[in-house]
């Protein structure tokens, strides 16, 4: 695999455009969790507590710290200041954008050592400035950290231009879902693993991948990954990397200008059922120890997309939404 320098990267970007007409509402919102977050007990964020809508980013912090569940209405582009800040979220939390033109700019949020969170119709972005920390070496500045928790659901967000990481899951996070998000124009756009133990289970379906670099996703140590429905275009890095001893199954995603799409580490595990390429280069590991990899229908209920279907329905149906249904 291959990685690209920021000019290079900056070209690319520039010469692919996101053209593709997105919906300003939401026909196909999940109205719960689905996936390996519907189990464990589920996840159902701040349902049965207040609802509480914030303008203010001092406001955002005092109640996402707050112990009780809580359903937290974010209403405009809040700025984040000291800049790179993440904001903590404790357990018990829903965090909706009000609106297709809600969240945070210049800062993200933090979930470590937490339960039972929600994540939906925000856009995060603004800690990439286009010249200086390309690599995330001087801050770790992401969108969505998120360590040692349970039962995550990160779903219609648009997350682009931050600093390291669009979304971290680390250190034995387990029972997430990573559902409709529009991730773009990022160096390293999502990453699972930081730990040795073989534990995450986690489901990736229906997002768009556009114009990125590396970690679309890349999965080290990831006990059941499940992609499917997902559509890449203009990876310039690589796409979905089975690291360590990742068991991934990848169903019904389309890449289109994709370099090494598949790839799997020395120990990682492939199976792969319905996958499309277009004028993709590099490693495709189509099925690597295949037949030792888990079934996803052994654990959920889920509808598979035609691919052909994929370049359309997918960016139609990704990122934040004037009206999500709830």
């Amino acid at each position: 695999m291959r990685i690209i320098n920021p000019l290079v990267s900056a070209l690319l970007l520039a010469a692919t455009t996101l053209t593709t007409a997105q919906s300003p509402t939401c026909a196909k919102c999940d109205l719960e969790a689905h996936g390996f977050a519907s189990l464990n007990g589920g996840t159902t964020g701040g349902r049965g507590g207040e609802t509480v809508t914030v303008r203010k980013l001092d406001d955002l912090i005092r109640y996402a710290a707050s112990p009780d569940p809580l359903i937290i209405r974010i209403n405009g582009m809040l700025k984040v200041r000291p800049f790179g800040f993440e904001v903590p979220v404790k357990s018990d939390k829903t965090i909706i954008g009000v609106g297709a033109k809600s969240g945070l700019e210049g800062g993200g949020l933090n979930i470590n050592a937490q339960r039972n969170i929600i994540i939906r119709n925000l856009k995060i972005h603004g800690t990439y400035d286009g010249v200086s920390n390309w690599a995330g070496k001087e801050g770790d500045y992401d969108a969505i950290q998120v360590d040692n928790s349970t039962n995550i659901w990160i779903d219609g967000n648009h997350l682009t231009e931050m600093g390291d990481g669009l979304i971290d899951l680390r250190r034995d996070t387990d029972y997430v879902t990573v559902s409709k998000n529009l991730i773009e124009k990022h160096n390293k756009a999502f990453g699972i693993g930081w730990t040795e133990n073989v534990i995450s289970k986690v489901t990736i379906n229906d997002n768009f991948f556009h114009s990125t670099n590396v970690r679309n996703p890349s999965g080290g140590a990831m006990k059941y990954g499940h992609l499917y429905n997902n559509y890449y275009r203009n990876i310039t890095g690589y796409g979905n990397y089975a690291r360590g001893k990742t068991e991934m199954l990848i169903e019904t995603s389309y890449f289109e200008d994709v370099f090494d799409p598949i790839v799997a580490g020395p120990e990682g595990r492939i199976r792969t059922n319905w996958v499309k390429f277009k004028r993709c280069e590099g490693e495709r590991h189509l099925d690597v120890r295949g037949e030792t990899v888990f079934r996803a229908s052994d654990f959920y209920n889920y509808t598979l997309a035609d691919p052909y279907d994929i370049p359309i329905d997918v960016p139609y149906n990704a990122g934040p939404k004037a009206d999500i249904g709830v």
